[in-house]
């Protein structure tokens, strides 16, 4: 059952599994509830979208509770640190300086730079195949910022909108050849506009995407990682990717991949030597 937790903040109480385990208090958590399809409202009230099911999940395998609240971004990692939240369910870019300061579970998806393009157009396979023509961004984001660096270097012109939609519209209709954002909202528009297509993707813009933690929180960093890599090895994670952003994960994506330790191998806060966990307490 859903219910908000205040004027401006809309909270979302989800109820994950009959009690909680040994009548401990339901997990906090933030999530950009304005980012679709990771997190979007959804009719009749409430947030839906990948991260809501992902987590949902997590917390029922855990058998506890989790109150999933809605706020902007920018927030959330400061009301992390601050104590309001255990962990974060929104989708968190794994850099070193994040690393440096919080703990985060490996990946469980890659984020990476993706165009799209309107259906019948030829593929882009490099920048210089965009020379002359138009790209649509979304504007005030990295997206824009790398369009217009490379658009100056290889001769096409970029067109800003205030939301992603609408630069995808402006490709659809003709007015733009392709648009520059995230991998997972190209593939989730492409599922909706059978007129756009995912396209080329920038493989050197690829990283993980993670769940953070506070410093203090290395035992519930290690559980909820746990849980996350029982997901990947039942297929669960695979299938929410397919359910909310339209394709099948391949085998080598972060859905699947279970990689050994907590954290992400490389970055700060890794510990290589954590044991793999017992799939058998947390089956779904």
């Amino acid at each position: 059952m859903n219910r908000y937790l205040g004027p401006i903040a809309a909270g979302l109480m989800l109820l994950a599994g009959a009690a909680t385990a040994q009548d401990q208090p339901p997990f906090r958590t933030g999530v950009d509830g304005t980012f679709a399809p990771h997190a979007m409202p959804k009719l009749g009230g409430g947030v839906e979208g990948f991260q809501i099911d992902l987590f949902n999940e997590v917390a029922k395998r855990l058998k506890r509770g989790i109150i999933i609240e809605s706020a902007s971004f920018s927030g959330l990692i400061p009301a992390l640190q601050s104590g309001r939240y255990d962990f974060l369910t929104a989708p968190t870019t794994v850099t070193k300086e994040r690393a440096e300061a919080l703990l985060f579970t490996q990946g469980y998806i890659w984020t990476a730079f993706q165009f799209g393009i309107k259906k019948g157009n030829a593929p882009i396979t490099g920048w210089a195949d965009l020379k002359g023509k138009v790209v649509a961004v979304n504007k005030g984001t990295p997206y824009e910022n790398l369009a217009k660096k490379m658009g100056e270097e290889h001769g096409f012109t970029v067109q800003t909108f205030d939301t992603n939609p609408d630069a995808v519209q402006a490709v659809v209709s003709g007015h733009a050849y392709a648009n520059l954002a995230g991998n997972t909202v190209v593939r989730y528009a492409a599922k909706r506009n059978p007129m756009f297509v995912a396209d080329w993707t920038l493989a050197d813009t690829r990283a993980h995407w993670a769940t953070p933690f506070r410093k203090d929180s290395a035992a519930l960093r290690g559980q909820i990682e746990d849980v996350l890599k029982c997901m990947k090895k039942d297929g669960t994670i695979a299938a929410l990717s397919e359910k909310w952003f339209g394709a099948k994960p391949a085998a080598d994506d972060l859905e699947f991949v279970v990689q050994p330790g907590h954290g992400i191998p490389g970055q700060p806060g890794y510990e290589p030597n954590a044991p793999d966990p017992d799939c058998s307490k947390y089956k779904g």
